[in-house]
C-alpha cells in the first residue's frame, strides 16, 4: 500500500480515537458499543493506543455489542500491576498486551496466565507462541530512524558497525545527537539490549562505547525518543520498533528508517489472557481475533506495517527477504526469555550498561 494511503489511514485511525470515547480519565479510554452494551473487554496494554485503534475498533465490528475499556501502560508499570493482581487473585485486566514479551512469559511461568488453544494459533510463528499461553501477534523489527535534513547520506549506517563507526568518527557532530532507551525505565529497551548482548556481543560493546562518547540522550520508551527526534533535538534514533517509527514517518516526511543489513532483532507484541480475569470467554475472543487473518490484515495495513509475509513498506530501507536472508532475528517467546528476568541477572545487566554508557569520553 502507498505512503499516501497509509498516512490517511493512520489520521483516520487518530481521529477516530479522539471521537470514540465515551469517557477519557488519564490513560484509560472507553470504546463505546456499536449496538446496545452485552458486555465490557477490559484490555491493559503497554502498546501504542493510536496502533491500537484500527484493531478495537474493526474487532467491535465483529462484536457490535461489546464496549472495549482499553488502559495504556509503561511496560515496566503493566508487569508490577499485573504481578500484584496475580498474588492477591483478582484484578482488572481481561487481557493483557506487552512488547515486553519477556515480562509476559515470567507471569505466565508463575502460573498467571490461562492456556488458551486459539482457532487462528497457526497464525502466529512458530517462535511466538508458548504454551498456548503467551502468543505473538505482531512483526517488529528494531530499526534506526534519522532525520534525513540533518544526516547526509554519507552518514547513513546501514549496520551496527556503521553506527558505532559513525559515532566515533564524528563525535562533535553527533555529540547529545543520538537517541536510545534508558533500559532501567524501560521494559521493551532493557529487552532488545539483552537481545543485542547475546546476539553480537563485541559490537554490542562498541556500540556502548560509541554511546558512551556521543553522550547518547536517555528516554523511557519509543514515543519520548521519537519526539526528541521530531523536535530536532537528536538526530538519530536506535532500537526503535517499526511499528512506532512507521508511525512517526507518516506524519513526519523528513524522517527515514533503517533496518540493519548485518541482523535485525523481530519483536512478536505478546498477548495473553490473566488468570484473573472475570470475561474468559470474551478475551479468548479477542484474542483470536488478533491472530485471525481479518486481524492480521488491520494490523499490517493499519497499525503495525511490518509483516513476515509481506515485502517492506513503502519507504523503508533494508534487505528485502528479512527472514529468508537470515538478517531477521526473531526474540523467541519461550523459557529463554526467564533469563532476561532473573533479578540477579537483570540487575547486573542494568548497572554494567549504565556504567558503560556513562563513561567519560576519552
Amino acid at each position: 500500500m502507498k505512503k499516501t494511503a497509509l498516512a490517511v489511514l493512520f489520521g483516520l485511525a487518530l481521529s477516530l480515537y479522539a471521537g470514540c470515547a465515551g469517557a477519557i480519565e488519564g490513560e484509560t479510554v472507553f470504546f463505546k458499543s456499536k449496538q446496545a452494551q452485552s458486555a465490557v473487554l477490559t484490555i491493559h496494554a503497554a502498546t501504542d493506543l493510536a496502533a491500537m485503534t484500527p484493531l478495537v475498533l474493526d474487532f467491535q465490528k465483529t462484536a457490535p455489542g461489546v464496549s472495549v475499556e482499553f488502559s495504556d501502560y509503561v511496560t515496566n508499570d503493566l508487569f508490577r500491576e499485573a504481578e500484584l493482581a496475580c498474588s492477591k487473585g483478582s484484578g482488572p485486566g481481561d487481557i493483557l498486551l506487552s512488547s515486553s514479551v519477556d515480562q509476559l512469559v515470567k507471569l505466565a511461568n508463575d502460573g498467571c496466565a490461562l492456556r488458551h488453544i486459539s482457532t487462528d494459533r497457526t497464525s502466529a510463528p512458530v517462535w511466538a507462541n508458548w504454551r498456548e499461553e503467551v502468543y505473538g501477534f505482531t512483526f517488529e523489527p528494531a530499526v534506526f530512524v534519522y532525520d534525513s535534513t540533518k544526516v547526509p547520506l554519507q552518514d547513513v549506517p546501514h549496520t551496527h558497525d556503521e553506527l558505532a563507526d559513525l559515532l566515533r568518527r564524528e563525535p562533535e557532530v553527533y555529540r547529545g545527537r543520538i537517541g536510545t532507551y534508558d533500559i532501567a525505565a524501560s521494559g521493551v529497551g532493557y529487552l532488545l539490549a539483552f537481545n543485542d548482548a547475546r546476539q553480537a556481543p563485541t559490537i554490542y560493546g562498541r556500540l556502548l562505547e560509541s554511546f558512551s562518547r556521543a553522550q547518547a540522550v536517555k528516554r523511557c520508551c519509543n514515543a519520548e525518543v521519537l519526539g526528541e527526534l521530531a523536535a530536532g533535538n537528536i538526530r538519530i534514533a536506535y532500537n526503535i520498533l517499526g511499528s512506532y517509527a512507521y508511525a512517526a514517518y507518516l506524519k513526519n516526511p523528513k524522517l527515514r528508517i533503517v533496518v540493519p543489513r548485518d541482523y535485525a532483532l523481530i519483536l512478536s507484541r505478546g498477548v495473553m489472557i490473566p488468570t484473573t480475569t472475570a470475561n474468559r470467554e470474551l478475551a479468548a475472543r479477542f484474542l483470536d481475533y488478533l491472530l485471525s487473518e481479518r486481524g492480521q490484515r488491520v494490523a499490517r495495513e493499519q497499525a503495525f506495517f511490518f509483516s513476515e509475509k509481506a515485502p517492506l513498506p513503502d519507504g523503508v530501507d533494508g534487505p528485502e527477504a528479512l527472514m529468508e536472508s537470515g538478517v531477521g532475528r526473531p526474540i523467541r517467546i519461550g523459557p529463554a526469555l526467564l533469563a532476561a528476568q532473573d533479578q540477579i541477572l537483570r540487575e547486573r545487566f542494568i548497572t554494567d550498561w549504565a556504567s558503560l554508557i556513562a563513561k567519560p569520553s576519552n
